[in-house]
């Protein structure tokens, strides 16, 4: 960031940050350009040797929601079934074939081709989560509620959607548009004493 660039204005402070809430019941449209415009937002968020691993599938219509539907734990399945649109956040474990054209300035590739699964693993698991929250904060800015979750099969979520790929799925994320009056009260959160220190 420049030392000229100025912080962002409260109001998107609350939005994205300190007012964005989890939710749990989305409705409304999300339409195909929105989706769009928040992957081309999220891209730019840095990875290391900027090897982007993320790939998404947005499960948007019924046929795909039919698929994604076995996947879910119980506790899922109603609020994912109703919710607009269902972002499978996911990393590729050959995410090094793209290096020679996200990092074109050495042979990054060498780096990664050749090392154990479980070493990509880790390298693709952090890079890609990284990805998926820069891809929950492109959502809020985009005037999207979200609400990202676990409790899925990721074995079967990789047969149905990545079957013959590397790419193996991290977490969901559910968009569209929540109603704040049907949210729990937030929960606290650390304070900065107990969670960070400045040396």
């Amino acid at each position: 960031m420049s030392q000229n660039t100025p912080p962002l204005p409260a109001s998107a402070l609350d939005q994205l940050f300190r007012t964005a809430r989890t939710h749990n019941e989305l409705k409304g449209e999300v339409s195909d350009e929105t989706l769009r415009e928040l992957y081309d937002l999220a891209k730019w968020g840095p990875t290391s040797a900027n090897m982007s691993p993320l790939r998404l599938v947005f499960v948007k219509s019924a046929e795909a929601k039919a698929k994604l539907a076995p996947a879910l734990d119980e506790g899922n399945h109603a609020k994912t079934m109703a919710a607009p649109v269902t972002a499978i956040v996911a990393h590729d474990l050959a995410f090094y074939e793209k290096l020679p054209y996200l990092f074109p300035h050495t042979d990054a590739r060498g780096w990664f081709e050749g090392k154990p699964e479980a070493d990509l693993t880790t390298i693709a698991l952090r890079n890609g989560s990284l990805q998926g929250a820069y891809v929950l904060m492109a959502a809020r800015a985009l005037g999207l509620d979200t609400g990202p979750m676990s409790g899925f099969n990721n074995a079967l979520v990789d047969e149905t959607f990545f079957a013959g790929t590397k790419i193996k799925s991290n977490f969901l994320i559910n968009l569209g548009h929540g109603d704040t009056a049907k949210l729990f009260p937030r929960s606290p959160r650390l304070s900065f004493d107990e969670a960070a220190r400045i040396l």
